[in-house]
This record gives C-alpha cells, sequence and structure tokens, in this order.
C-alpha cells in the first residue's frame, strides 16, 4: 500500500484529495503548510507527493527544487497541483523537478489515474535473482536454494531474507523491518520478527550466521 503525502493549503481541496486517494486504496497524509510537511518527512519518506504551488510558507516550486537537491529524495515521485495554467507555469514545474501536474480543478479519477500512472512508471524492476555466493533467491519461481538444494520458507520469511539481500551490509533497524514486512499497522509485537530471524537463520545453515544482530538496532546480512 503506497504512502502519498499531500501538501495543500486548502483545507476542502486537501479533504477530497485525502478521501479519493483513500478510498483508491492509499495511505494518505495532509500537510498545510511546507513547514508540517518537511518535520514529518524527515520522520519518514512517502511514495509519491503532491504539492500544491501556491502554499502559505513556501511555494511548490521551491519545496520541488529543494527536494531535488536533497539526495534522500532526489528520486521521489512528485506531481505538482496547480491552479496556474499557463503553458509558461507548466513548463517551469516540470523544469523544477516535479515528474507530473494536475490543473484545479481536477476530477477525483483524474487524481487517482495521474497518481496509479506516476507510481507504475516509477517503481524499479523486481530483480530477478538475489546471490550470496552459493545461496541464490529466484523470484521468478520464488524459490531460495543452497547448492542447488531448494530451501523451503514461509511467505514471510521469504521476504525477510529478500530484504535482508538487496540491502546486503547494510544495517536495517528493527522499525523498517518491521513497517516494510508487516506493514505499516501491524499491531503485533516485535518479538514477532526475532522469531523470524531464528528460524530464518535455522534453515539457511551456515548462512544464518552471516545475518548479525546489531544491538538496540536492527540486523545486518554480512
Amino acid at each position: 500500500m503506497a504512502l502519498v503525502y499531500i501538501i495543500e493549503d486548502d483545507e476542502n481541496i486537501r479533504e477530497i484529495e485525502e478521501y479519493a486517494l483513500q478510498t483508491a486504496g492509499y495511505t494518505v497524509m495532509g500537510f498545510a503548510c511546507a513547514k508540517d510537511f518537511y518535520r514529518k518527512l524527515a520522520e519518514r519518506q512517502p511514495d509519491i507527493c503532491l504539492v500544491d504551488i501556491m502554499l502559505p510558507d513556501k511555494s511548490g516550486n521551491e519545496i520541488v527544487k529543494e527536494m531535488r537537491r536533497n539526495p534522500d529524495t532526489k528520486k521521489m515521485p512528485i506531481i505538482m497541483v496547480t491552479a496556474k495554467t499557463t503553458e509558461l507555469d507548466l513548463v517551469r514545474g516540470i523544469e523544477d523537478g516535479a515528474d507530473d501536474y494536475i490543473k484545479k480543478p481536477f476530477s477525483v479519477m483524474e487524481l487517482i489515474s495521474r497518481v496509479k500512472a506516476l507510481l507504475r512508471r516509477s517503481a524499479p524492476e523486481e530483480v530477478k535473482e538475489l546471490v550470496l555466493d552459493d545461496l541464490h533467491l529466484n523470484n521468478e519461481k520464488h524459490a531460495v536454494s543452497i547448492n542447488g538444494e531448494n530451501v523451503e520458507l514461509t511467505f514471510k520469511e521469504y521476504e525477510l531474507l529478500s530484504l535482508l539481500l538487496l540491502n546486503k551490509g547494510i544495517v536495517l533497524s528493527r522499525d523498517t523491518i518491521m513497517e516494510r514486512i508487516w506493514g505499516i499497522d501491524y499491531e503485533g509485537e516485535s518479538r514477532t520478527l526475532d522469531m523470524h530471524i531464528k528460524t530464518l537463520r535455522k534453515k539457511l545453515q551456515s548462512y544464518g550466521n552471516r545475518i548479525r544482530t546489531v544491538r538496540n538496532v536492527g540486523y545486518i546480512l554480512e
């Protein structure tokens, strides 16, 4: 479920956007000003941003330019929402770094369609195979093998191993893993993560020793 941030100072428009996207299955957070948006952005990055041009504390164009200068948000999908309709205004938005734009007034269906299309274009291609020496994870077959021998994993164990392989050498926090594998609304204790790591280590035999616990932080695959 993609997370959408909306920066729109008009409460009525923001509520319409939030309701439409939530109904379409997205998780949505709305902000009335750039200050609140940046505060939340520092805590968690969304999958896509809808940015209004006219805001009380900073223009949408400036927000987009700043996001494109930041390595952490440089490639984040951004749609500019504007009441300005001249070709010059629209071109400027694209030149500042927006991926798409929607002109006010817009229909709910157009909004949802544009968001879906940009997320689809921006989605990274799934890696067909992840390899760690003689450990192979094949996404096409949804299979894991060690030295050619099949390793039976549960769905969550498979997702967990895939996440660790994709981030080999990088420490993943417990919160990050829980969010990516169990979802942001998962209400279970994080103890379930420890149990999955334990069973995964056992099934991976000697490779299980390469999943290292980083005390008070999370896990890393080395």
